[in-house]
């Protein structure tokens, strides 16, 4: 199972959000370029990427910095955040990410996410992130009034390559992941689900290892504050 260790880009810091909540943020002196250098010296072979100013204004803002990253460190990167076109897609893809993460423009428009799969064969990643059952859109500022599992079924011979599920009640808040709700998803997904939000412990790690259809999770929070050592954490990196 791959390990995601998290890095969210706001303001060109490394920040983490409390269920995604803007005004619930905190700043960590770290910068991306060096907490991404922690991560490949620890042997992390995996990032997780979201650009929050992108995710807020629907554009590339910090592809400087993801860019940067790539080059110095060799690491595979999934980026999300405000990628909304196929101009966006194509930068980043350009810049050398191996997933492109679709989300707002891919729930507000079935047929965009289409086209990219189709455009960029095993190259986009669909972002999940839903609360109470619902698809949340727009920086998780707007309720798609959309089921999680019946958008699923609709777009699920698309083509898209990975699944990432968050649920966003848990997202932040070091509870463990909604793993009853990330099992029905795994099971409906006709490709392989990335686990985020609410990651704790090594035993979050060590129950989403026995889960069907799981490729990867997702680790943000929990490292930041020292809750799980990478030392550890990179023993389950498979």
């Amino acid at each position: 199972m791959k390990i995601f260790p998290a890095i969210d880009i706001k303001d060109k810091k490394c920040v983490r959000l409390l269920k995604g909540d803007f005004k619930n943020k905190t700043e960590y002196e770290i910068s991306p370029v060096e907490q991404a250098e922690k991560y490949k010296d620890h042997g992390f072979k995996n990032l997780h990427i979201v650009d929050l100013d992108g995710a807020l204004i629907g554009e590339t803002v910090n592809i400087d910095i993801i860019q940067d990253i790539i080059i110095k460190f060799d690491l595979k990167i999934e980026i999300g955040g405000g990628i909304r076109n196929l101009d966006s897609i194509q930068k980043y893809i350009d810049v050398g990410a191996e997933k492109v993460i679709l989300g707002s423009a891919a729930i507000k428009n079935k047929k965009f996410l289409k086209e990219t799969c189709k455009k960029f064969p095993n190259r986009i990643a669909l972002g999940l992130d839903a609360k109470d059952g619902y698809l949340s859109v727009s920086g998780w500022k707007e309720n798609s009034n959309q089921l999680t599992l019946d958008y699923l079924k609709e777009v699920n011979d698309y083509g898209v390559s990975r699944l990432i599920y968050t649920d966003i009640n848990r997202d932040g808040m070091k509870q463990s992941p909604n793993f009853e709700e990330t099992a029905k998803v795994a099971e409906l997904s006709n490709c392989p689900l990335i686990i985020s939000g609410g990651v704790s412990s090594i035993d979050d790690i060590k129950k989403a290892r026995n889960m069907e259809n799981i490729e990867g999770i997702i680790v943000g929070k929990a490292i930041y504050d020292g809750d799980i050592n990478l030392d550890e954490l990179v023993k389950e990196d498979a």
